[in-house]
C-alpha cells in the first residue's frame, strides 16, 4: 500500500506568536501603567471639585458677561507694549540666531569637532527653555517690565530660528556653491552669492512664522511681571474683574487673528 501525502492547509495569520506575545506583553504593561498614574491622579485630585467645575464655569461665564467696553481705552498701551515685545523680541532673536546657524550647518561651519556642537548646545537650551520661564528668571535679575519680555522671548526664538535656519542650509544646492567659489570668490562672497539666495526664502518665513508664534507667547508674559496685557489681564483676574477680563480675552484673540492675517499675507508674499 502506498504513502499517502499529508496536506497542511497554512492558516493566515496577521502575527507570528512571537510578535503577538510581544504585542500582548507591550499592552499589559502599557495597562498597567494607565492604572498606577490614574491612581496617582485620584490620590492628589479632589473629585467634589472636579464634579462641581461644570457649576462654577458656568457662574465665571455668567460673571464675564458683557464685557466691560468702556475700559478697551486703557488697553491700547497694554497691547502696543505686547507687540512690541513680540517684534522687537524677534529681531533680536534673528539677529543673534544667524551666526548661530551658520556655524551649526555641517556645510558651513568653521569646526565640526568644536564650533557645530557648541551651536547645537545653544540651540537646544534656547528651545527647552519655555520662554514664561526666561521672563520669571529675567524680571528677577533685571525687574518686572517690558524689556524683560523682549529679552524672554528673544532667548526662546533663538533656538527656534536657528535650528530651522541651519536645516535650509544643509539643503542647499551645493553645485551653485561650487560655481561661485570657482570664480575665485572669498568665503564671504561665495556666503553671500552663494547661500544666502537659496536660504533666503525659508530665512523670511521662518522670521514671520516665528514673529507670529511670539504675538501669542508675549500676552501671557505680564503674568509673571513682564509687561503687555497679560500684567493687565493677571491684575483683573486677581481682583475679580471678570467683565474686563472677558474684553482682555476678546482682545487677545482679535490681536492674535489679526497676526495670523499679516504673517499669512507676509508668507504667500515671500515664498
Amino acid at each position: 500500500m502506498s504513502g499517502t501525502a499529508v496536506i497542511v492547509k497554512k492558516v493566515w495569520q496577521r502575527r507570528d506568536r512571537k510578535t503577538q506575545f510581544a504585542v500582548w506583553a507591550a499592552w499589559l504593561f502599557g495597562t498597567a501603567v494607565f492604572v498606577y498614574c490614574f491612581q496617582l491622579i485620584s490620590e492628589r485630585t479632589i473629585w467634589a471639585f472636579v464634579l462641581d467645575a461644570p457649576a462654577q464655569a458656568g457662574d465665571l461665564g455668567a460673571r464675564m458677561v458683557p464685557p466691560a467696553w468702556s475700559y478697551i481705552h486703557y488697553l491700547w498701551r497694554p497691547i502696543w507694549d505686547t507687540l512690541n515685545i513680540a517684534t522687537l523680541g524677534t529681531i533680536i532673536s534673528i539677529v543673534i540666531a544667524v551666526p548661530i546657524a551658520y556655524c551649526a550647518a555641517r556645510n558651513t561651519t568653521p569646526s565640526v569637532a568644536f564650533v557645530r556642537p557648541v551651536a547645537l548646545f545653544i540651540i537646544v537650551a534656547s528651545r527647552s527653555i519655555n520662554s514664561l520661564i526666561w521672563a520669571l528668571m529675567l524680571v528677577t535679575i533685571v525687574g518686572p517690565g517690558v524689556f524683560a519680555g523682549i529679552i524672554a522671548i528673544g532667548l526662546r526664538s533663538i533656538g527656534f530660528v536657528a535650528k530651522l535656519l541651519y536645516e535650509a542650509i544643509e539643503e542647499i544646492d551645493e553645485s551653485q556653491v561650487e560655481a561661485v567659489r570657482s570664480t575665485g570668490a572669498t568665503p564671504a562672497q561665495t556666503t553671500v552669492y552663494g547661500i544666502v539666495p537659496q536660504v533666503m526664502p525659508a530665512f523670511a518665513g521662518i522670521s514671520v512664522f516665528r514673529w507670529d508664534i511670539n504675538i501669542r507667547e508675549s500676552t501671557v508674559l505680564g503674568l509673571v511681571g513682564a509687561g503687555g496685557i497679560g500684567l493687565e489681564l493677571n491684575a483683573a483676574i486677581t481682583q475679580l474683574y471678570w467683565t474686563q477680563v472677558s474684553l482682555m480675552l476678546l482682545v487677545i484673540i482679535a490681536t492674535v487673528i489679526l497676526s495670523e492675517w499679516v504673517s499669512a499675507k507676509v508668507r504667500h508674499a515671500i515664498i
